[in-house]
């Protein structure tokens, strides 16, 4: 099928929350690694999200152009061509985007929707992020309500962070402590700003103890309950009926989280969870086990001409493909997502 439609998405994320499931949102550079996103969701009959960083963009466009819409656009592109192969639905999405990045990145692929969506054109992302979580949380909340203004206008979701993610990512580093735990004053002051949907469809990135990378068990302490107070507060002030769920969250950082925690978080509304670290692993894995199992084929060693087969890149790169792909089949198993798709 081909990239989700704006109204698609909607009945993704609807479906979501109403069945206590989320989506895998899969952190891809290149290629490869779209291709190994889309084999894996494919593999697990799932729907899912694909989305890329400014660091993952600026990669994407190349080492010698270093530029974040080129990039971004150029991956979005070939992820239109590709996945019209596949049978499931998959949105596109920009990761972390930071004040200082968003002349540089959201608000030109913004533009660029608003411009295909004016052409009769679906947009060409379904999501943008913009992460004001290192700005005074009134500042956070106007940006956010002028680019959701701009990204109604192109059929695109925004993802706002309330709260703070620790630990480190493409450059965006946070310390680890309270600021963790997005506090119920955060949610009204959110709801006042944003409301409820009718200013425009956003996703809401709460913390609960997250922290982007490798921890080990024990470092941090994740509070899903943190997330139930939110839903909680958010229909108080909307007015709506005890036990409803107004916000679409987010799960960012969840390497190394217990089974039972993200199920919790699914069960408050979480209807999309990031997933780079362990995808990045998965890949990486068995290029290294080639180039060492094969030392002296891909190194021409003591002026022997080496092996062909075995430095050619496609030949590291399957291998590479088939360990994401199957990690992100376990990402949707654990997201409750598996045999999820509007495809079906």
């Amino acid at each position: 099928m081909p990239i989700a439609t704006p109204e698609v998405y909607n009945e993704m994320l609807d479906r979501a929350k109403a069945n206590a499931f989320a989506f895998p949102a899969i952190n891809c550079t290149s290629s490869e690694t779209i291709n190994a996103a889309l084999r894996g969701f494919a593999e697990a009959e799932s729907d899912g999200i694909i989305q890329f960083s400014t660091g993952g963009a600026e990669f994407g466009s190349g080492q010698s152009v270093k530029d974040m819409v080129t990039g971004a656009s150029a991956l979005a592109e070939f992820a239109h061509v590709v996945a019209e192969k596949y049978s499931i639905n998959v949105a596109l999405h920009t990761d972390h985007c930071p004040k200082d990045k968003l002349d540089g990145f959201v608000r030109p692929l913004i533009a660029i929707s608003q411009e295909r969506v004016a052409r009769g054109e679906n947009p060409l992302f379904q999501s943008h992020m913009w992460d004001g979580s290192a700005v005074e949380l009134h500042e956070n909340l106007q940006i956010a309500q002028e680019l959701l203004a701009e990204a109604a206008k192109a059929k695109i979701i925004l993802e706002v962070e309330i709260g703070v993610v620790g630990g480190e990512e493409d450059g965006v580093a946070n310390d680890i402590n309270e600021k963790l735990y997005t506090a119920a004053g955060d949610y009204e002051h959110t709801v006042d700003a944003l409301g409820g949907g009718e200013k425009g469809r956003y996703l809401l990135a709460a913390t609960f103890g997250n922290v982007h990378g490798v921890y080990k068990p024990g470092n941090v302490k994740l509070r899903p309950s943190v997330l139930k107070e939110g839903q909680e507060v958010a229909a108080r002030k909307l007015g709506l009926a005890d036990g409803s769920k107004p916000f679409d969250l987010v799960f960012h950082g969840g390497s190394g989280s217990l089974l039972e925690e993200i199920h919790e978080a699914l069960d408050y509304g979480v209807v999309k969870m990031n997933v780079d670290t362990d995808t990045q692993y998965a890949y990486t894995r068995p290029i290294a086990a080639h180039m060492f199992t094969n030392y002296d084929g891909v190194l021409k060693v003591d002026g022997e001409v080496g092996d062909k087969k075995t430095y050619d890149p496609r030949s590291y790169n399957k291998k590479a493909e088939v360990a994401m792909a199957e990690r992100v089949t376990t990402a949707c198993e654990n997201l409750r997502s598996t045999g999820q798709t509007l495809g079906r």
